[in-house]
This record gives structure tokens, sequence and C-alpha cells, in this order.
């Protein structure tokens, strides 16, 4: 698979991957399957452990994202952001052929093809290789969505967010009540916290950062989704 170490924000469906390269981490960004659900693929750049976020489809593809070499990245974990089936439909093949551990919130996942070797709560800790991710527990998409924050000792933190945030508002809800459960999470436990320069990754279509979403929290309540 093509890789572009040339990172935008934004891949093309059955395009190239994209790949950003931090201090610590890479950050590889792919889009797969019908509903071009966004995958993550973070390496620690010192012990060569990767951690797959959304093993969403095509499961070749997602193994491409390693590479072949004898040397390639080691991955050790996937985590699934939340219940629905386009974010997992690759998860046991890709998990089967690499051995890897799985990690996902207790509410969602009774539901997974995988019964997760891991339960991750808010505020736990995840690890790529030796670099540790905070789990933040956003209720209202489903009940047991999660994104995986990073913060980047030598720059902005890193926010990889799942269904829950997308440049423009929050993620889908099937009632009022879902739909303010996950507006409140997502005002106080990631723009309270956060700085404006943190960038964000979801589930589909480009990233964003939280300054340029900020602003329109109160319109995002008024309107209601």
């Amino acid at each position: 698979m093509d890789v572009l170490d040339d990172y935008t924000g934004h891949v093309a469906p059955d395009g190239p991957a994209t790949r950003r390269t931090l201090a610590d981490l890479t950050i590889t960004k792919v889009s797969v399957g019908p509903m071009d659900n966004n995958a993550y693929l973070l390496v620690c750049r010192e012990s060569g452990e990767a951690l797959l976020i959304d093993a969403a489809a095509d499961p070749a593809r997602l193994s491409d994202l390693l590479g072949h070499s004898p040397d390639r990245p080691r991955l050790k974990t996937v985590v699934t952001t939340h219940r629905h089936a386009d974010h997992w439909g690759a998860l046991g093949a890709v998990a089967g052929a690499h051995g890897a551990n799985t990690v996902a919130h207790p509410l969602d996942a009774e539901v997974l093809p995988v019964p997760p070797d891991h339960l991750a709560t808010h505020g736990d800790t995840v690890q790529v290789g030796r670099v540790p991710l905070t789990v933040i527990h956003l209720r209202g998409h489903t009940p047991g969505s999660i994104a995986l924050l990073y913060r980047d000792p030598s720059g902005h933190p890193h926010l990889f967010t799942g269904d829950s945030l997308f440049p423009g508002g929050v993620g889908k809800t099937g009632s009022p009540e879902d739909f303010h459960s996950l507006l409140d999470d997502v005002s106080s436990r990631i723009f309270d916290e956060l700085p404006d320069e943190t960038w964000f990754y979801p589930g589909h279509g480009d990233d964003s950062i939280l300054g340029h979403e900020r602003p329109h929290l109160d319109e995002w309540r008024s309107r209601g989704w």
C-alpha cells in the first residue's frame, strides 16, 4: 500500500494512506470499507510496537500499513472506539492474524465479534509501546463510545474521537437525552480540558483542531445535533 509522508488530515476513499511523524509516535491514517471509515495505526518510534484504532474493514489493507520488512512494526493492540459494525468489520481477522490484544469499553463490549482482552473505562491508560494514551468515555453516540488522547510532550495533544466528535458537530444520537449526554461529555471532558491546538481525528472524514470547533458549541446545542 502506498503511504504518503505528507499528512493533511484528508484521505480519499481507497486512496493512499497518509503518515504524520511526531517525536514519539507515527500516526498513519487510511480510509477503508463502504462507509469510508478512518483507521489509525499508531507506532511507538522507540519500541516499534503498534496500536490500531478501529479495524473497520479490509484486513489485508490494514495489515499492509505495517509493511512487509523483517523489522516492520509489531501490532500489539487493536482498540475499538464503539460498537457500530462499520468500525469492527475486520477486528477478528486483524487481531487473529497478528495475535493482537483487543480493547473496548465494557458498555459496548458485548456486541463485538471478538470479546475484548481488556476493558477500558474513563481515565484508563492504553499503551503503544512506551507511549501512554488516555481513555475518555463519551456517552451518547453509543453507551460505550471512547476517545483516545495522546499528550505529545514536544507539541500539541492528539485526540482520536471515533464517531463522537467531527468537524461541525458531535456524532449521531438516537434521542434528545443521548444528544445532551454526548454534548455535555464532549464539552466537559474535551473542550474544557484541552487547548485549541489539540488536533482531533474522527472516525470518518477530515481532521480538525478544537479551536476551529469551540466557537460553535452553543450553536450545536441550540440546533440539537
